[in-house]
């Protein structure tokens, strides 16, 4: 009798592989979103893609809370806030459920003095714009005008396989 050998079963979604489980060989990859097949150009939109970053990064909350204000990094650090609040889009007027830490980086936090400095590293200033203008989607040439930065370096940075911090192209 010929047993299957076990392999590990892993899921490719544009952030590198990931292990799923172990199985027979056969088809057992989970079903996964893959990134457009569309290179990004400089008018491309980005975005923080809050679903994809709590979903592949563990520690996305421990991020969030430390880039809150000295006083709500201590009204946080009290409690084991998750909890989810109604958001109106100002433009839309459409109603959205967020995270609430979300919100508070958003509609405060962000606002505040020295959220942005020049001495932020790009990923967490590019990360801290999109906070700070209710993540409204921008393109490489608009981040580099706010950051600036080269908008090449900003595409290059956001563009390739890796992640970072959420920060994605938009699906439109």
């Amino acid at each position: 009798m010929v047993r299957p050998c076990r392999r590990p079963a892993l899921s490719l979604d544009g952030s590198g592989a990931r292990l799923i489980g172990y199985g027979t060989g056969e088809a057992e990859l989970s079903e996964v979103k893959r990134f457009s097949l569309v290179k990004p150009t400089l008018q491309t939109r980005f975005h923080i893609d809050f679903d994809w970053w709590s979903s592949n990064d563990q520690d996305w909350r421990v991020y969030l809370h430390s880039n809150l204000c000295p006083d709500h990094q201590k009204t946080f650090s009290r409690m084991n806030f998750e909890g989810q609040v109604d958001w109106v889009d100002p433009i839309t007027a459409e109603v959205q459920r967020v995270d609430g830490m979300q919100h508070i980086l958003i509609t405060h936090c962000s606002k505040q003095p020295g959220f942005l400095s020049e001495r932020t590293a790009m990923v967490d200033a590019a990360f801290r714009v999109f906070l700070s203008n209710g993540n409204v989607p921008l393109s490489s040439i608009e981040l580099g005008e706010r950051l600036n930065k080269s908008p090449q370096i900003i595409l290059k940075t956001f563009s390739g396989v890796r992640v970072y911090r959420g920060l994605r192209p938009c699906s439109d």
